[in-house]
């Protein structure tokens, strides 16, 4: 049997708010294999946030391993942890965080510049990367020439170029209607059957519900970690 893609062990973060240290995670353990289709669901103050933010290697735990691909997370600095986000992560953001003034083909490319990967190559993956979210006739508009669903395509092509090993979606239809969610998600389960592995982070049911495993996040702890039949 393969090794999990991410494996959690005991998990805890805390944090220091004045006189009080609020526990965010409390022994949280988890394994997520290559090629799954999760969401992580939760209230406010539940710690999916918190857990998002040490899956997509924002932050470290207190105490507890984490192993991304084979590499120990917990024990990296700043700098490996920028290195390995870079590499393992593709990041799609409810606010989508692209540069105004920029292009789609630029604002797809910049992981690519970060990568060090050279002019024509990248242009190349970030227009193949466009033509796969279905943006073939908007490389050249900027994010103010774009509809919302449209600027969340775009996110998610630059989330793919650097072909990571995760996509983590953090709420990704909270800035659009219910039609162009539903784009979004479509977009999403078609990711999914191409092998991509989907970690999404929500907090609304119907959202959770369009993958393959519902893991239920309350009071710090994992409540529920259940298999998903999508009808």
């Amino acid at each position: 049997m393969s090794l999990p893609l991410i494996q959690i062990e005991n998990v805890c973060k805390a944090y220091n708010m004045g006189a009080e240290t609020v526990h965010a995670l409390r022994g949280v353990n988890l394994e997520i294999f290559k090629g799954e289709y999760v969401a992580i669901m939760g209230p406010s103050g539940s710690g999916k946030s918190t857990l998002m933010n040490i899956l997509g290697c924002l932050d470290t735990p207190t105490s507890g391993s984490f192993i991304l691909n084979g590499h120990a997370v917990d024990q990296m600095d700043d700098d490996e942890l920028a290195d390995i986000r870079n590499r393992e992560i593709g990041f799609v953001f409810q606010t989508f965080n692209l540069l105004p003034r920029s292009t789609s083909l630029h604002n797809v490319e910049l992981p690519l510049i970060y990568a060090g990967v050279d002019l024509d190559e990248r242009l190349e993956i970030a227009r193949n990367a466009l033509i796969q979210v279905g943006l073939k006739e908007r490389m050249n508009h900027k994010p103010n020439e774009l509809s919302g669903g449209q600027r969340q395509r775009v996110a998610v092509a630059r989330a793919l170029v650097n072909n990571p090993s995760i996509l983590l979606a953090d709420e990704p239809t909270g800035n659009l209607d219910t039609a162009t969610g539903d784009e979004i998600m479509l977009l999403f389960d078609e990711l999914y059957k191409k092998g991509n592995t989907i970690i999404l982070v929500t907090h609304e049911e119907d959202i959770a519900q369009r993958a393959r495993r519902i893991i239920r996040i309350r009071d710090g702890r994992i409540a529920s970690d259940e298999p998903h039949q999508v009808s």
